[in-house]
């Protein structure tokens, strides 16, 4: 939370300290960080005047798809705006590359923020970490110049934002049902561990389930895929009183299931419920879920890795032409479910 001009304001940000920071000298930043930097997270909508997601819910680790290193997360706007939830995902290249742009400074608490001149950065550069080849000559962080130390004690904050992949939401929602508020995410599902599948949480209990789709290799699009109700009145609700916002979510690959938490009760989810297509091919192939194949026998069934029997799916088109229509009224044959837990 900071003040600028428009008055008290949230922004979301990435901040960075280098894993060898001693904290600085007895004169400035003793004990304290000298190599903190920070950078606002851009999570918005493109326009001629953005519509920026700024509460940051939840984040990711650093999810290694297709030869690059991602993190993704959610964001909502402010409880007395427009209720909506966006998801982001963010290039560690691009969030390091932040770091050595121009500084940020506010000359007075009624000024608005500027780019800090360049050629007015003292050196060695603020926010390097002690002993890298610009710093080569400070071996330990309390060594650095008094004037590198003040500088980045009041400039701690970047001029540039981190942009979102696409410069873009890769998954949006406008209803106040699925405010986010927690996401997992598992980068080798599927039998070829090929694929990558998004869960959200939501403030109201509810799963979303989506396939995220690539473009040239980048993560661009999503391909929702179910949509769950995991949360068990009998079981969580503690004198009548529901706490329906997830607060944790846990993907446990070996068992396959992903674990949900709530302020009293954890829940137990499985990852695919493949066996609701039943002996219907074209649900199954249609659902374009990672984890389900239709296998020999003529059912749909969870294809675990290194499968030893033939099985058939096709997530990346979800081709139906020549299949027969369901005969069970009761399986979606968009391969979309909704159930309840």
């Amino acid at each position: 939370m900071e003040y600028n001009t428009m008055g008290k304001v949230v922004f979301p940000r990435v901040a960075r300290v280098c894993k060898n920071d001693r904290g600085g000298s007895p004169r400035v930043l003793e004990k304290q960080w000298t190599s903190f930097l920070k950078s606002r997270l851009n999570c918005s909508i493109p326009g001629d005047s953005h519509f920026y997601f700024n509460i940051l819910q939840a984040v990711t680790d650093v999810l290694h798809i297709n030869g690059r290193d991602v993190v993704m997360a959610t964001f909502s706007t402010p409880y007395n705006s427009i209720p909506g939830s966006a998801v982001c995902a963010y290039d560690m290249a691009e969030v390091a590359h932040t770091f050595t742009g121009r500084f940020k400074e506010q000359k007075s608490p009624d000024s608005t923020w500027t780019p800090f001149p360049e050629e007015k950065v003292p050196k060695p550069r603020p926010g390097n970490c002690a002993g890298s080849p610009s710093t080569e000559r400070y071996k330990v962080s309390n060594e650095f110049p008094d004037d590198t130390l003040n500088f980045i004690k009041m400039h701690p904050l970047m001029d540039e934002a981190v942009p979102s992949i696409a410069n873009r939401p890769w998954f949006l929602k406008t209803m106040v049902r699925y405010r986010l508020t927690r996401i997992v995410v598992d980068n080798k599902a599927g039998p070829h561990k090929n694929h990558t599948v998004v869960f959200l949480g939501s403030e109201k209990g509810v799963i979303l389930k989506f396939l995220a789709k690539m473009n040239n290799g980048v993560l661009n699009d999503s391909l929702f895929l179910e949509e769950l109700n995991v949360y068990n009145p009998d079981r969580c609700s503690i004198d009548g009183v529901d706490d329906k916002r997830i607060i944790g979510m846990q993907i446990d690959a070996r068992g396959h299931a992903l674990w949900v938490a709530f302020t009293s009760c954890v829940v137990k989810v499985p990852l695919s419920r493949c066996e609701r297509h039943g002996r219907c091919k074209k649900s199954c192939i249609a659902s374009r879920d990672p984890y389900c194949g239709w296998v020999s026998e003529g059912s749909c069934r969870q294809v675990v890795s290194n499968p030893k029997s033939a099985f058939e799916q096709d997530v990346e088109r979800g081709n139906t032409d020549g299949l027969g229509d369901c005969q069970n009224t009761f399986v979606a044959l968009n391969g979309v479910i909704r159930e309840s837990y």
